[in-house]
């Protein structure tokens, strides 16, 4: 013991700093490990194993699946919100750029399928054809309105939206991911440090009464894998609250988060998934859009068929049956072409007012209400997968910091 304690003294300093390198070899193993979640998003080095790519961005399909798959069952009714919409406030806010949009498509298509016909009339008779047909378009574009509002599920498919732009941009994934667990990241690299300090003391202990080269990787290996482990661990359970002395509160830290996360979930599927631009180009050219495209046909035939109803035999002798319902069609493909430009300009209104504030809205309340092992999937499935990885990189990388203390010791 006299030996030990002659060692000590002489070589305090030395044992003074294991603890605070034990500390440090938790903190950057755990900062590795958080890195290694998000970055980089593609794969860096020679496949299929000489390399790395973040766990994030690499399972990046079935984590934007597991995301959608909570978002449309627990978390938001997109109906509900759209059944917000109010057909005569839309048509007002598009007003100016659907008459003008009627007046290219009228001239467009008659110009182009019957162009005789259109070039003898007079500008007076198609001036007024293109003002009866604009008359009667605020009618038409509510009842198209009523019809997609109230047939949503028919012309969009959400969960097949969501997981298409969560899968085609990784840093949006990421984003999300990131955002909603930053304390809960900066939580592992701090309890890193505790606990690698603590570790370290004991480290210092045995080093001094053994002098075991082995004493040090070993220890720092298990510094990085012990601590890896219980951070995770710690960020989700207890998922319940436990009072200690009935006065220490004790809960995972991602669980006692539950009202932040929820506010900050809900403006970030808002404002960055759930846009009207998103919601938009999904309805007119997502998996669905066939069935816009046939209603839209429906109310251009009818808004046709009512113009031409007073002459409809002459019509159809001047134009022929067949080449009347060319027009027909080709009149709707036009007004599908022209729907987003037309949309855009009631961007203001369907963000303020019917998507943006209650999209968050709703996705935060219905998050308050999820039981506890339902809210740990907004988070969990990002460390779930390959978390094992993470851990055995934190243990090598805590061994090599510990075979470098030896030669420091030693020498």
């Amino acid at each position: 013991m006299d030996a030990v304690l002659d060692d000590l003294a002489q070589h305090w300093q030395l044992y003074a700093a294991i603890p605070f390198i034990a500390a440090l070899i938790g903190y950057v193993t755990k900062r590795v490990a958080i890195e290694m979640m998000f970055r980089p998003l593609e794969f860096v080095g020679i496949r299929p194993f000489l390399g790395w790519q973040g766990v994030v961005p690499r399972h990046g399909g079935r984590m934007a699946a597991v995301a959608t798959d909570l978002l449309t069952s627990n978390l938001l009714d997109v109906k509900e919100i759209f059944d917000r919409l109010d057909p005569d406030r839309f048509t007002k806010e598009i007003e100016q750029p659907l008459l003008r949009a009627i007046d290219d498509i009228v001239r467009d298509v008659l110009a182009e399928h019957h162009p005789r016909v259109w070039e003898v009339l007079p500008s007076m008779a198609q001036d007024l054809l293109v003002k009866q047909l604009q008359a009667s378009s605020p009618r038409l574009v509510r009842q198209l309105i009523t019809e997609l509002r109230d047939n949503l599920d028919e012309v969009l498919d959400v969960k097949h939206m969501t997981v298409q732009y969560l899968t085609r941009d990784k840093a949006l994934l990421v984003r999300l991911i990131r955002e909603t667990s930053r304390p809960e990241m900066a939580f592992i690299a701090r309890t890193g440090i505790y606990f690698g300090f603590a570790l370290g003391v004991v480290q210092s202990i045995v080093w001094a009464l053994t002098k075991e080269p082995l004493v040090m990787p070993i220890f720092g290996a298990a510094i990085g894998l012990f601590t890896d482990w219980l951070a995770i661990k710690l960020i989700f359970v207890p998922r319940q609250p436990v009072w200690l002395f009935g006065r220490y509160r004790v809960q995972g830290k991602f669980q006692r988060r539950q009202a932040e996360v929820a506010r900050q979930y809900g403006e970030l599927i808002a404002n960055e998934v759930l846009t009207t631009a998103n919601l938009t180009e999904s309805i007119l050219h997502g998996p669905r859009s066939d069935r816009l495209l046939a209603m839209i046909q429906r109310t251009v035939a009818a808004a046709v068929d009512q113009q031409v109803a007073m002459a409809r035999p002459v019509v159809s002798l001047a134009v022929g049956g067949q080449r009347l319902q060319e027009i027909k069609q080709a009149a709707a493909t036009r007004a599908a072409q022209r729907m987003p430009e037309t949309v855009r300009h009631a961007q203001t209104y369907l963000t303020e007012s019917v998507l943006g504030p209650n999209v968050a809205s709703m996705i935060e309340q219905r998050i308050l209400k999820l039981t506890p092992i339902e809210y740990e999937g907004l988070l969990r499935p990002a460390f779930r997968q390959d978390e094992w990885k993470l851990i055995a990189v934190g243990a090598f990388i805590g061994g090599i910091v510990g075979e470098l203390q030896v030669l420091l010791m030693l020498h």
